[in-house]
Parts: structure tokens; sequence; C-alpha cells
């Protein structure tokens, strides 16, 4: 049996507080086979992120790059930048964020109530504008921690210590279920948290099947690009993949569309109670669709990892008025999750 995490009675400092999220298992099947879902929304700040955001900081720290009352920069969309918020504040280090118009305004929010300097990067327009967004944020974020003294750049996209920062998942996985993990499935975005995960992961359970989800119109598991509203996650055509999006270690690549993440986000709210991310919702679609598959063996336990909840999403996946702006609210494929949530959930017949 492996060694229990389990997380102290007290603790002196927030980020004391990361890990040892649980494990909910949305269905199990007539046939023994189950999905466990990582709800990385039980971490500080709500989202898996911070993780990294703590072990980025640490190895700056080590290297001697980020000395006492330094300053730490950062290109974010909001839940990298919100966990770089409380452990900056709780080593005593200022933050920069570099951030655009189109992230969630709770995260914008966050960020400056937790102390972080939001500096903006000029507004590309209407559309989504990933690819233009982003690179302007990172160019910025080069700038501002090469001209300010004591400042470093995270860089989280190609920083080796963001995968590092998931390591402990992998663990609390093994752990939690004694190796029994046959399908580790994730968002694929920095790819920190899927790769850094999966590879330490595939040391202890050799055989896992490591799935990557993103969202159609990303392209880092190839074309068509094209715009899409799934925040936090996907590589937008013209920006460069991450650095740490590992493709010898994940066995398959897949696309799930803004319509059909934030339908199964929306009815798996409806259905059980609990708010995910619209990323994360593509990621449990992905896993429901694979559930109902006859090529999925009796006795498979599948894993899916949720970066965050959805409370940050309440004006936007969740509010009708901001769906059918974009075009994106689709009773259909609310229904198919439902019916889908429904037959998979029932342990007296199996699918």
């Amino acid at each position: 049996m492996r060694e229990a995490f389990t997380r102290p009675a007290v603790v002196g400092r927030v980020s004391d507080l990361i890990g040892c999220t649980p494990l909910f298992e949305l269905c199990r099947t007539g046939d023994d086979s189950r999905l466990l879902l990582k709800l990385e929304q039980f971490n500080p700040t709500g989202s898996a992120k911070i993780r990294m955001a703590r072990q980025m900081v640490l190895a700056a720290e080590e290297s001697g790059r980020l000395r006492p009352g330094g300053r730490i920069v950062e290109s974010t969309s909001g839940n990298t930048g919100l966990g770089l918020a409380v452990v900056a504040a709780e080593r005593g280090y200022a933050f920069t964020a570099v951030v655009d118009r189109h992230a969630c305004a709770d995260k914008l929010r966050g960020m400056k109530a937790l102390g972080a300097e939001l500096v903006y990067v000029a507004d590309e327009g209407d559309g989504n504008d990933g690819a233009l967004a982003t690179a302007a944020r990172e160019e910025l974020a080069e700038r501002l921690a090469r001209d300010h003294a004591g400042a470093v750049f995270t860089e989280q996209h190609n920083n080796p210590a963001n995968a590092v920062g998931y390591h402990p998942v992998a663990r609390e996985l093994d752990a939690a279920l004694d190796g029994r993990i046959d399908v580790l499935l994730g968002a694929v975005g920095t790819g920190g948290g899927l790769c850094g995960t999966g590879g330490a992961l595939r040391r202890t359970v050799p055989g896992v099947r490591i799935v990557g989800v993103e969202p159609k119109g990303s392209i880092a598991f190839g074309g068509p690009a094209h715009d899409y509203h799934q925040s936090g996650t996907g590589t937008p055509e013209g920006a460069p993949i991450g650095a740490l999006v590992d493709f010898g270690l994940i066995d398959e690549g897949v696309k799930v569309g803004d319509v059909e993440a934030f339908a199964t986000a929306r009815a798996l709210a409806r259905r059980t109670g609990l708010l995910i991310g619209g990323s994360a919702g593509g990621v449990v679609h992905e896993a429901l669709h694979r559930m109902a598959s006859p090529r999925t063996a009796p006795g498979t336990t599948m894993v899916a990892l949720l970066n965050d909840g959805g409370e940050k999403y309440l004006d936007t996946v969740f509010d009708d008025d901001w769906m059918r702006a974009r075009d994106l609210v689709d009773p259909a494929a609310e229904r198919e999750v439902a019916e889908l949530l429904t037959a998979l959930r029932d342990t007296e017949s199996p699918i």
C-alpha cells in the first residue's frame, strides 16, 4: 500500500494548503469501470496552477535569481497570476501580472486584491485575438523584468519548474489509488500540468495511458486553427507551443469544441451540483465518451485532471447572455451530456 497524503491540521502559510485535493467518483459502470475527477479547485485560489506558481518561485530563489525584496513578473490569463500573487504576498515579493482585457474579470480582481500590480497590454479588438494577446503579454513581461532591477520573469510556458510543480499530483494519485490507474486525461496549455503529472506517474505506473485535451482551434495537436473561448488552455494560432508539451509522453491528443466543453460544465453542475471551469468541461466531455465506448475495457480506472472550478466563470460559461452572444448555447448538447451522465452513473445498468 502506498503512503497516504494528508494535509497538516494547522498551517502557517496559505501555500501550505496546496495539494491533497480530493478525487470525486463521477461514475462507475456496471462492468466496474470508473471515472474519477481530480478536483484541483480545492487548492488555494481554486486552481491547480498555484502548484506550479509556488515551484517556479522556489526554483528562482534556489538559483539566486530571485532575492529578498525582489519582483516577480508573469504573463497570465488569470490562474497562474492568482497563484503567484499568493506566493509573492507570503514571501515578501512584489508581483506584476501582465494581462489583457480578455481575461476573466474575477481573476483580475482577485490578483489585484492580493496586492498584484496589473499591467495591461494594448486592446487588440473585440475578438478572441488569442495569439496577439499572448504574444503581446509575453513580450511586455520580458521587457518589464529586464528593465526592473531585481525582477524575474517566471515565463511559465518554458519554465521546467512548471512541470516539476505537478509531480506531487502524481504521488497523490498513486497513493490514493494504490497504482491502479489505467488512463489519465488532462487539458494541454503550457503542458506542465498533464506532462508534469503524467511523466512522474509513468515512473510508478508504467502502463498508464496519457490523453491530452485541447480546444478545437488550438494548434498543439494540429489544425485547423480558429478562435476559441476556453480560457487558460490550448495554443492559439501564431503562438509557440509550450516547451513543456511532451509529445513523446502523450499517447493521444484530442480536441473538444467550446460548445461541447461548456455544455458539459453546465450539465454537470445541474446534474451533480459540481461547478467546474470551461476547459475542465472539455476534459470531462472526452472522458465521459471514452467511458461509454465499447473500446474501454471492463474494470478501467480513468482519472481526469480538472484544473479549476466554475465559480470564476459565472459571468461567462454559466451566463446565458454571454453564451448566446457568442452562439455557444446548445440545449441539445447539454441534454446529451445529461443523458450520458445519467446512464453512466446508473450502476445497475451497464453501458
